[in-house]
């Protein structure tokens, strides 16, 4: 490639608009004749609605529509890619309910000529309840005499996998909800306090001799630990206005994934994707939990249909904390054998998921393939549930299942250091994953398990322990001084990293300009605009001579990953470097056609294609012309057959405007995609008064080639802050009795705040190039998540020793008391404490 693009920082095509406040987020938009919504929630945790009378809202002057759920359309089968049909899940999450299974599901919705109006409607209608079973804490779900969240029972049945030779099934089954409960021996087990390995758990695999790992090791530890329930909390909620016009349905909203939020609209509200336009220019974050944008933008997209005007709906934060989604609480087990020179030898892993009220999430069984990766037990067996609970709807929140994981795991292999003498560093560094990594269990025809495309996680332990001073550090570390006291900690982070087989779309114009066309969502990554920097490298095109559209499905998008799982920088740069090098491909066969010679006869650099070591060539504003002039394919009036019917249909649009440089990603790729984060921290302790302070924190990451430096700086250390927050006090709190939240705004669940953050902190990347992928980059939006929650909480452990905590979030009390008692006194399993 020319002109190095890719690996140097720059100015963004959105940055001068946000800070100048020029950004328009979904909340900044009108349109003529808007009116506004308020939502009215339940305030019971399970009941079913037996009465609604709105006759006294709908009377009031300005009240022009309210919308329930006898207004929406039935959930919907759907159809992927691969032609199969997917049934619709019945017992999935709706916008609007009858039956609603969490406080704060929104019932209903009013849209006025204001709020004010809205929300003295709101007052008058006249609602009633029948109360119903209800349970907040999984594990009280799973007694014998426990309730269930929902009337069918508590968990997702997941079928068993086709036999080998039999047919597949032409679609997936429709999801079902059961029940399952503790046997007495398991109840037995959890009322002494320890999570019972769960014999029938329905999510169980295993790989290895797990009792002959057993044997080998010097030293068993059987732990167990929960992980708290936490709120995405983005700075935006999930505010969206929506219209109709002409037949489609334009709606302005935030979301991870722009071009794949269509197919959401479509689905939800039942109208053709092509009769969907979705804006979303600039969006307050989003870490999972608006992936393709939000279920509850139904609301003013079927309330603007009702009242054939424009609808605007707000989201407060205490609504937002209602309908924002939520990481799943893990209570785990963990028995874990290690040889003398800390090799794991053996792993039984059990988890139990507070999945929340609606589709069963990935996280439960993630916490065990994340184990096997990190970890690279030689044997491993794993078995979960996720429980369904009457608490607010649960997404992925960034690092679903791994930050989990690595809190289970981390804080057992740093107890199992210092009891074998070995440092903490090279304990990580002797199971650390690396090549290609097995991991997860077996699967396929052939019972194989899975490997990753590269690891390089011995080398970011190497690089982290020199720059952090680990060796100087810890020589000091658990000494006291006066009431004060200093532990170092250090933490291995993975998670997926890319996906593949997604469109590249742009048009070199005859004014010698890249227009790129993106539909990556704008949420604060600036993988948006990141990624085209590949094709514009490839052409020899100046930065300042590169127009990025964005943020408007009207624009004609090509077909993008959905921004989640940190795929985005890996599967954007491969379509980027597909559709550069088309369009390089046809710069020089127009060369060819017109100056003589062959195709590969011709370079293209510096704005021009031109023979190799000099002689005739013509500029790309020239090329452009002649592109058109020619037609078919070179303009975009012929288009590859494999690329995604949404690119076709942007392309066609685009087409005869200059030379098309439009492709599938079609490299290989041998393995999966994953990266990792070395993670280290250094805290002081107060013991009288149980306040600490984290001093330093470093990441150093293994994520193939460095794109944007600024942005993967920004990345990691935002992402290890969010995961700080899970260790230092981020959690939900909902009342047993009741089954309601106790804690609803940030002063009560409490995400990091600027004054939380360490005094210190530094990021490091390795640069080495992921040899599966042409530009060698891999994503890095979760693996610093699990490197910044353990880091600290080890290095807690490594101050003041193994009997603190076995729960996190890590709090002030819970010191004081453990180190008056000598032991964890916390309850070991109770969830919102």
């Amino acid at each position: 490639m020319a002109d190095k693009l890719v690996g140097q920082n720059y100015t963004t095509p959105d940055l001068i608009a946000k800070v100048t406040g020029k950004s328009k987020y979904a909340e900044d938009f009108r349109a003529e004749g808007m009116l506004f919504a308020k939502i009215l929630l339940s305030p019971h945790p399970h009941a079913r609605v037996t009465r609604i009378d709105t006759s006294a809202a709908m009377a009031l002057p300005g009240v022009k529509a309210i919308l329930t759920a006898d207004d929406l359309p039935a959930p919907a089968d759907a159809v992927n890619d691969n032609g199969q049909l997917i049934l619709a899940n019945i017992d999935g999450e709706v916008s609007l309910t009858k039956e609603p299974v969490y406080q704060g599901q929104p019932i209903l919705a009013v849209a006025a000529v204001d709020e004010t109006t809205a929300v003295e409607a709101i007052e008058r209608i006249e609602i009633e309840y029948e109360p119903l079973p209800f349970v907040v804490d999984p594990l009280v779900s799973l007694r014998p005499d426990g309730p269930n969240a929902r009337t069918k029972g508590n968990y997702w049945f997941i079928p068993p996998p086709t036999p080998p030779g039999a047919p597949p099934p032409q679609s997936p089954p429709r999801p079902e909800i059961r029940e399952m409960k503790w046997t007495p021996a398991e109840l037995t087990e959890a009322d002494a306090g320890r999570l019972p390995m769960m014999e029938g758990a329905p999510e169980a695999w295993a790989y290895g001799d797990l009792e002959a790992g057993f044997k080998e090791a010097a030293l068993v530890l059987d732990e167990t630990f929960v992980t708290p329930d936490t709120s995405h909390q983005t700075l935006e909620t999930r505010t969206a206005m929506a219209y109709w016009q002409n037949g489609k349905v334009h709606v302005y909203t935030g979301t991870q994934s722009t071009a794949q939020t269509v197919l959401g609209v479509s689905r939800w509200v039942s109208v053709p994707p092509e009769d969907v336009v979705v804006v979303s220019e600039y969006t307050g974050g989003g870490f999972g939990s608006k992936i393709t944008g939000a279920i509850s933008l139904v609301i003013p997209v079927l309330l603007a249909k009702k009242a054939n005007a424009p609808v605007m709906m707000r989201i407060s934060r205490e609504e937002e904390h209602y309908i924002g989604r939520g990481r799943p609480g893990v209570r785990g087990r963990m028995k874990v054998g290690f040889a003398k020179d800390g090799r794991i030898t053996a792993v039984d892993m059990c988890s139990v998921s507070d999945n929340g009220p609606f589709e069963r999430q990935g996280d439960c069984n993630n916490t065990g393939v994340i184990a096997s990766l990190a970890y690279q037990p030689k044997a491993m067996r794993f078995r979960g549930i996720s429980v369904l609970t009457n608490t607010p709807p649960r997404g992925p929140q960034s690092q679903p299942g791994g930050t989990q994981s690595h809190m289970l795991m981390e804080p057992v292999i740093s107890k199992a250091a210092r009891q074998l003498g070995i440092d903490q560093v090279a304990i990580r560094r002797i199971n650390a994953p690396s090549g290609k990594a097995l991991f997860g269990p077996p699967g396929g025809p052939k019972k194989e398990r899975q490997y990753v495309t590269s690891a390089f996680v011995k080398e970011a332990l190497d690089k982290g322990s020199d720059l952090f001073k680990w060796e100087e550090r810890k020589a000091q570390s658990g000494k006291r001084d006066g009431n004060k006291v200093r532990g170092v900690g250090v933490a291995v982070s993975t998670y997926s990293a890319g996906s593949t087989g997604f469109d590249g779309l742009f048009v070199i114009k005859p004014d010698g300009r890249l227009y790129i066309q993106s539909g990556i969502g704008n949420h604060g990554t600036e993988s948006v605009s990141d990624c085209h920097r590949v094709s514009a490298e490839i052409l020899g095109v100046p930065w300042d001579k590169v127009v990025v559209t964005w943020g408007d499905t009207a624009k004609n998008l090509p077909w993008t990953c959905n921004s989640g799982g940190s795929q985005t920088i890996h599967a954007m740069t491969r379509a980027a470097h597909a559709a550069g090098m088309d369009a390089k491909k046809k710069l020089q066969e127009i060369a060819a056609k017109d100056l003589g010679g062959r195709p590969d006869d011709y370079e293209v650099a510096n704005e021009r294609v031109f023979r190799k070591g000099g002689g005739a060539g013509m500029t790309l504003a020239k090329a452009a012309q002649r592109a058109i002039a020619l037609g078919g394919a070179y303009d975009g009036h012929e288009l590859p057959k494999d690329i995604n019917r949404f690119t076709t249909a942007s392309a066609t649009a685009l087409a005869g405007q200059g030379l098309m440089g439009v492709a599938k990603d079609n490299y290989p790729r041998d393995g999966q995609s994953r990266s990792f984060v070395a993670g280290f921290a250094e805290v002081e302790i107060d013991v009288e008064t149980g306040k600490y302070y984290i001093l330093d924190y470093l990441a150093v990451a293994d994520v193939g080639t460095v794109v944007h430096p600024r942005a993967l700086g920004g990345q990691i250390l935002g992402r290890s802050m969010l995961g700080i927050g899970h260790t230092i006090g981020q959690k939900w709190v909902y009342d047993q009795q009741y089954g309601v939240a106790l804690a609803r705004r940030f002063h009560h669940n409490r995400p990091p705040t600027i004054l939380d953050a360490p005094e210190q902190m530094a990021w490091a990347a390795l640069d080495i190039p992921d040899p599966e992928t042409p530009v060698g980059a891999r994503g890095i939006g979760e693996p610093p998540v699990g490197a910044g929650a353990c880091a600290v909480l080890n290095a807690i452990s490594d101050a003041l020793g193994d009997n603190i905590y076995q729960r996190a979030p890590v709090t002030l009390d819970m010191i004081l008391t453990s180190l008056e008692a000598g032991r964890p006194t916390t309850e070991p399993l109770t969830a919102h404490i």
